[in-house]
């Protein structure tokens, strides 16, 4: 089992921060832009961990070369059941530096970017006081 799918299913918000690169690349499956850094990538996650319901994998894909993977997964949002995958990209680090997740059906879809806007303010107050951290221990 990849690491990221071991903090994912712990729960483990610092492992899974841990294994971001400090500029991985989040792209969601509800928005537009993606959003670069590891700040506001962590701070999305930690959301998700909060609008997910009954999370779990269900298969793991990797290559050859072990950077690329493929996480499949299942949830549900109010209500809503969802599958989706995430695909991870890691750098010669070992971090994550891009994370794009696409998720199905469009009626989930649409519940999880409803339940994520309602995060969007904490999302991003996490992640300018992270940024804030980070400028101060420079």
């Amino acid at each position: 089992m990849h690491a990221f799918r071991a903090a994912v299913e712990a729960r483990d918000e610092a492992a899974i921060e841990a294994l971001l690169a400090d500029d991985v690349v989040f792209t969601s499956p509800v928005a537009f832009q993606p959003y670069p850094g590891k700040p506001i990538t962590a701070a999305i996650l930690r959301a998700v961990i909060r609008v997910f319901e009954d999370f779990r994998y269900v298969r793991e894909i990797a290559d050859p070369g072990g950077r690329d993977h493929a996480l499949v997964f299942e949830a549900t949002v109010d209500g809503k059941k969802l599958t989706g995958c995430d695909f991870l990209h890691f750098d010669e680090d070992g971090k994550i530096d891009d994370f794009m997740v696409m998720v199905r059906p469009l009626s989930a879809a649409q519940a999880l970017a409803e339940r994520m806007g309602e995060q969007f303010e904490r999302i991003k107050a996490e992640a300018a006081a992270q940024y804030e951290r980070e400028a101060a221990g420079r």
